[in-house]
């Protein structure tokens, strides 16, 4: 698995709501708008987090980002760096880190359940 923080959406597919989206973390289900709201930032905050390759939001049939909840989550860290004083090209490469480490550790606890 590609440790990249960006979710793996074709771009050109519309995923259709139903209850099996509510549950899916990946589902892109907030505008612009609601995931600034929600994160208390800005939208450009949000394109800036896009121009950097950090998220890459799912776009609707009208052009419009839509966000998941992981790419929410991926946001509000970045959100929090940045607050803190972190630059954010700085704190996209920080999440990238995080996001490398996370999944290095879930591979070796793993293989370690598996007696390798």
């Amino acid at each position: 698995m590609t440790p990249d923080v960006s979710t793996e959406v074709p771009m050109n597919v519309d995923p259709k709501p139903g209850p099996a989206s509510f549950d899916d973390d990946d589902y892109p289900a907030f505008t612009m708008g609601r995931a600034a709201e929600m994160l208390g930032t800005t939208p450009g905050f949000l394109r800036s987090l896009d121009e950097a390759k950090l998220i890459t939001p799912q776009r609707s049939e009208g052009g419009h980002r839509r966000y998941s909840r992981y790419q929410l989550r991926i946001a509000a860290r970045a959100r929090e760096l940045v607050d803190q004083g972190t630059a954010l090209e700085a704190a996209c490469r920080i999440i990238i880190l995080e996001d490398q480490l996370a999944e290095a550790l879930r591979i070796n606890e793993e293989m370690r359940r598996q007696g390798k």
